[in-house]
């Protein structure tokens, strides 16, 4: 498919660097100087104190947590080993802290406790998907982007990418500009008439390049044009010397959407790039559909 090639144009705002969900890299190990001694990586301090009300509340929250049907205080002090009193004054702390809750005389894990186990089972399907990105990213040989359109926002959740495939850099706000993106641009589409419209009154599109759409009109126009689950693909409309692809996700009725982009020179790779991450897509639609939901 053509494309045209123009020089890069000046920068509307300073660049930043795109949002990941990779871990930050360790910073290098400080050089030894001679003749002078080399300081030691920080750490805990040799028989560091431990906090043994910590640890016995923690006790006490895993003893609870085995016990489907609650327990007593007393049940409870046996399997920790802990004082009766000790017990006690632990349970009325943790339930008025919210972790805990009396029921009967008996004691069940309480909504604190259960905000954590939720924010653990998030946590961990955001790593899954963050590896699988990376395995695309990879595999395929481009940067990948996942985002999701939520609370009325364009909302990217996680940018795979490598010195090898170098993400776009946000020079203008992604929220701002989903009609110049394929990003924006796929999660519109998936949107009715009305939250279209509500979202173009908060961000007007206005032209970033040459390329842009022009008006609310031209870009309505062109979503209701597209088919349900079509490949979106944008050709420098937000940066020049770029070419974008996004795949769209929908569950139920939220709209999320997988993208790649290529610098415009390899504009010829764009389109079966993303026909294999749509493929790829597809084979791991369940651990998606959780991230989604979460």
């Amino acid at each position: 498919m053509a494309t045209v090639d123009t020089a890069p144009a000046e920068p509307h705002a300073p660049l930043v660097p795109p949002r990941s969900c990779e871990p930050p890299a360790q910073r290098p190990a400080p050089l030894a100087v001679p003749g002078q001694p080399t300081a030691a990586a920080p750490g805990p301090p040799a028989g560091a104190t431990l906090i043994g009300s910590v640890q016995r509340a923690m006790r006490l929250l895993e003893a609870v947590a085995a016990r489907a049907y609650g327990a007593p205080a007393k049940q409870l002090a046996r399997e920790t080993g802990l004082a009766l009193p000790t017990t006690y004054h632990l349970l009325r702390t943790l339930v008025h802290e919210g972790y805990l809750y009396r029921e009967k005389g008996l004691f069940f894990l309480g909504d604190a406790a259960a905000r954590l186990a939720s924010s653990g089972a998030q946590q961990k399907r955001r790593s899954s998907v963050a590896d699988i990105l990376a395995h695309w990213r990879d595999s395929i040989g481009v940067p990948v982007y996942y985002a999701m359109y939520r609370d009325g926002e364009i909302d990217v959740m996680c940018v795979s990418d490598s010195r090898e495939a170098p993400a776009v850099e946000e020079w203008a706000d992604f929220r701002e500009t989903g009609h110049a993106h394929a990003i924006g641009q796929c999660l519109l589409s998936q949107l009715d008439e009305d939250a279209r419209r509500d979202h173009l009154a908060r961000y007007p599109a206005e032209p970033l390049t040459p390329y842009t759409v022009r008006d609310h009109g031209a870009l309505l126009r062109r979503l209701a044009r597209t088919r349900r689950m079509e490949l979106m693909v944008e050709r420098q409309e937000y940066t020049l010397g770029t070419v974008c692809a996004a795949v769209p996700i929908t569950v139920g009725t939220t709209a999320a959407t997988m993208a790649i982009s290529l610098p415009a020179q390899r504009a010829d790779r764009l389109l079966p790039a993303a026909r294999r991450l749509q493929t790829e897509i597809g084979r791991h639609v369940g651990s998606l559909t959780l991230s989604i939901s979460m």
